[in-house]
């Protein structure tokens, strides 16, 4: 049992990176990971199934993938009462100083290909199947006939289901976010500064014209129940939610972090009938300007976030 746990260790980071962008939920990609683990030690206990696996990734991949593919299935129904907006669940961690990989397995399987928070938003426009396709074959490379028997269809099937879904992904609606952490880095300084400042003209000039704001709070705080579209409108948005928690609290916490692996915010303030506001801002960035903002204030969504230290008040220091 020793040695199974080790071979299954080996690749627990692995199968986090394709359970979190199938489920766009860290704890859900947890619970399909110990799940795979059962059924791995289970069909090794029996010889008939243990003759089957012959390459233990692909075998944890297609298992973990099945998995997801159930939960997917019932999650449409619990997305469809969601209240408001959704957004998943982040990833975050502190802003590197070194080579900008996490020690923990399942944060840097999300950063190794800069999945960030904007791509997990419009796979969600996905149907189950679509996405399962997509995120096994255009982000894992995946064989269409392994895909095909994850999903109990043909190679061809297959593939039509990927190419749908990739149609979708890159989508003229969907924000781009194809900057570099430099060049995350200088957008975000000018938009802190912009926003510190509360000039409306200066912080629409960090806004692409088609920006979109989405908020999840899950129903617990007022947030917007649609996307927040244009640079007009996002800019006045921010600058009255800034406004807001300056006015409730007079003390803002604010850091720079990863979400997902791309630069964004980890803010803490007070809500006006006393209760602590965590909030996480997932940002793209394209061509020099934020093309989506993306913030969670769902406290169910934001567990385990890095600590604040004494110098993260409000403005970022970056």
């Amino acid at each position: 049992m020793g040695d199974l746990a080790t071979e299954f260790e080996a690749e627990r980071g692995h199968l986090m990176a394709v359970a979190y962008r199938m489920l766009g939920s860290r704890s859900e990609a947890e619970d399909a990971v110990q799940e795979t683990w059962l059924r791995y030690a289970g069909a090794l206990a029996d010889p008939s199934t243990r003759a089957e696996i012959r390459q233990l990734r692909a075998w944890l991949t297609t298992t973990c993938s099945r998995i997801c593919l159930d939960v997917l299935r019932s999650a449409r129904v619990r997305r469809e009462t969601y209240p408001g907006q959704w957004l998943p669940e982040p990833v975050v961690t502190a802003v590197p100083a070194t080579d900008g990989f996490a020690p923990d397995p399942a944060e840097r399987a999300v950063r190794t290909d800069q999945l960030g928070t904007a791509l997990l938003v419009v796979l969600e426009r996905l149907a189950p199947e679509q996405r399962v396709a997509f995120v096994l074959h255009d982000v894992f490379a995946v064989p269409f006939a392994t895909i095909a028997e994850v999903l109990g269809t043909t190679p061809a099937a297959a593939r039509q289901l990927a190419s749908r879904a990739r149609r979708t992904v890159t989508g003229p609606d969907v924000p781009r976010h194809t900057a570099d952490l430099a060049e995350q880095q200088r957008v975000l300084a000018a938009f802190t500064a912009a926003v510190e400042s509360g000039e409306l003209d200066r912080l629409i000039r960090v806004l692409a014209p088609d920006v979109v704001l989405v908020g999840d709070s899950g129903g617990h705080f007022p947030a917007a129940r649609r996307p927040v579209v244009g640079a007009d409108a996002v800019a006045r948005f921010i600058l009255g939610l800034f406004g807001q928690a300056d006015r409730y609290s007079g003390r803002l916490l604010a850091r720079p972090a990863l979400v997902n692996g791309a630069l964004g915010w980890q803010l803490e303030t007070v809500h006006r009938d006393g209760r602590p506001v965590r909030l996480v801002i997932g940002f793209a960035v394209h061509g020099g300007r934020i093309t989506g903002v993306f913030n969670q204030l769902n406290p169910e969504k934001l567990a385990d976030l890095p600590e604040f230290g004494p110098e993260d008040i409000w403005p970022l220091r970056w």
